[in-house]
């Protein structure tokens, strides 16, 4: 098949040269014709087409439109290049125009350590502002909290307002000489990774003193006990959390004492098994515990899963 120098088939024998020939041409003929300009049209380096390519769908804005042959390669304008502008498929372009390059993955070691790294402040916000988890040490609450029992303290009620209430559980810091002294272990490397994971709250602390009693009483109250009866302000206190076989006394009277201002009068459960503030009365609150010293309400035990107790938002 021949072509003229305007890409124009040649006429048949009988026709009139000047009668055009592009709207006459079967389909067959157009088919052939389009086969033969993909050779060409948009291969880097191939010779230019020697007439319009054939199409069956008007020019696009640049003037071509991609050749639509089953098995033809999709046809890009005479003047783009590979690499130079948008792909045909949508795809991202990797070459000098500008487009997007895939995201690149940190390596194993440098995406652990900042896993880790996240971990640790999210434990850290939790423990400061939401519950952070003391363990049961001795008997002194049973048979409400039992030794080793997993105790949440909710932070977030200190963090709103909260102020202790008769009645509640808290958990406060040693105000002095109520608990042995605890060994120093901040020397060793089990010692201090234990100190790390205490101060983000992922392990209970290790080195500070800390005690979790019942509060009787507060600031302004005077408290008293006598025989079998507790009382408070001179009204008899109901105590069902008690250990079974225990009074409200235990065989010890005291009182009254007036407990001062700022802080509160705590004692156990297991009355005959607590040394609370009945047994530190020559201490400089009168036996009682200062409010800057407590914690929080315990407001849930959280470990061993057959323990598990939730005391309310206050540990009522």
């Amino acid at each position: 098949m021949l072509f003229s120098s305007t890409g124009d088939l040649d006429p048949p024998a009988g026709q009139s040269p000047s009668r055009p020939a592009g709207p006459r041409r079967g389909p067959a003929v157009a088919r052939r014709v389009a086969l033969q300009m993909t050779s060409y049209v948009g291969t880097p380096g191939a010779e230019p087409s020697t007439g319009p390519e054939p199409s069956r769908r008007p020019d696009g804005p640049t003037g071509t439109t991609p050749a639509t042959d089953a098995g033809a390669t999709p046809a890009t304008d005479a003047g783009t290049t590979p690499g130079s502008g948008s792909s045909i498929d949508g795809g991202s372009d990797t070459g000098s125009g500008g487009g997007r390059s895939p995201r690149r993955r940190w390596p194993w070691w440098v995406e652990l350590p900042v896993m880790a790294a996240i971990g640790l402040v999210v434990a850290l916000v939790i423990k400061t502002c939401l519950f952070q988890v003391f363990t049961i040490p001795s008997g002194s609450m049973e048979n409400t909290l039992r030794v080793h029992d997993r105790v949440a303290v909710n932070k977030l009620a200190v963090l709103t307002g909260w102020e202790p209430k008769p009645g509640e559980p808290v958990v406060f810091r040693d105000p002095g000489n109520w608990l042995p002294n605890q060994p120093d272990t901040s020397g060793t490397l089990p010692g201090a990774f234990d100190a790390v994971l205490s101060f983000v709250g992922l392990l209970p602390p290790k080195d500070d003193n800390y005690l979790v009693k019942r509060v009787i009483a507060t600031g302004g109250q005077t408290v008293q006990c006598a025989g079998t009866v507790l009382r408070v302000d001179g009204h008899p206190v109901a105590e069902p959390y008690l250990h079974a076989g225990d009074d409200s006394c235990s065989g010890l009277d005291f009182g009254p004492v007036t407990v001062p201002q700022g802080y509160v009068w705590v004692e156990g459960d297991h009355r005959s098994n607590s040394a609370d503030s009945r047994y530190h009365r020559d201490g400089p609150g009168d036996g009682a515990v200062p409010v800057a010293n407590v914690v929080g309400p315990a407001a849930a035990v959280v470990w061993p899963l057959g323990h598990v107790d939730w005391f309310g938002w206050s540990g009522r």
